[in-house]
């Protein structure tokens, strides 16, 4: 009885609907404070932007989330990890639960785009290459992109391999996907293409989706929560909010 209570209580359902929660944070990078105060918080069904020029401490943040950088102060919580208590030894487990996608692409040139992603697949424990193979077929199906899946990367664009990040991003059906500077590199009607594959993933699946960028447009053609990086500090605007 008290358990049916504790979950119906729509504060307790608010506490469990965040796959990022982070309070009173500050990220430092090689002992040097890039953000000071850091309050953010991402939920499910959330579309949320880190805004900021180069070096404003986006990509700090990111890779403080995903156990790239390590958290020493304030209190954090991704996808049920206490990030203040988290051990080296737990932060693949972390990165399971999560889809992250770079700027620069980080396909293996010397292997297909199947191979690419068979070996994500492998080095998180699946072995039956039956389930392999349609998997790699859906994530593949999903960025369109499934005539591609015995080429090799530097026979495909720079859109297409960032198409084929975001296919190995979703292969474990992440809780939580990250995307750093995801256009930074691409011209801008790939950017679009980019921009809209990830708004359409994040339609259809309700997956949490952070993205970090200094591109502005963006944001009006593919609205959400937006968390402004600037002078060593972190606020919420929610001026452009939809």
């Amino acid at each position: 009885m008290s358990q049916a209570i504790e979950i119906n209580n729509p504060s307790v359902s608010k506490i469990m609907s965040r796959v990022v929660d982070i309070k009173n944070a500050k990220i430092s990078y090689h002992n040097h404070p890039v953000i000071d105060n850091v309050n953010f918080e991402v939920r499910k069904g959330d579309f949320v932007y880190l805004i900021g020029r180069t070096g404003s401490g986006k990509s700090s943040l990111l890779k403080m989330l995903y156990g790239d950088l390590e958290f020493t102060e304030g209190d954090a919580d991704v996808c049920g990890y206490n990030l203040k208590t988290l051990k080296r030894s737990d932060v693949p487990n972390l990165r399971r639960r999560l889809g992250i996608v770079f700027q620069d692409f980080q396909l293996l040139t010397d292997r297909t785009i199947f191979d690419n992603l068979d070996f994500v697949l492998r080095s998180i424990g699946w072995n039956d290459k039956t389930k392999i193979k349609l998997k790699i077929e859906e994530a593949l199906s999903m960025v369109n992109l499934s005539d591609k899946i015995n080429k090799f990367p530097n026979h495909l664009s720079g859109g297409e391999q960032q198409r084929i990040a975001i296919a190995r991003a979703l292969l474990n059906n992440p809780e939580l996907i990250i995307a750093d500077e995801p256009t930074g590199n691409l011209d801008p009607e790939t950017t679009d293409e980019i921009m809209s594959l990830l708004y359409s993933i994040f339609k259809s699946t309700q997956t949490p989706i952070i993205i970090a960028t200094h591109n502005y447009q963006l944001i009006e053609k593919y609205p959400g929560i937006i968390y402004m990086c600037a002078y060593n500090s972190m606020s919420r605007d929610d001026s452009h909010f939809k």
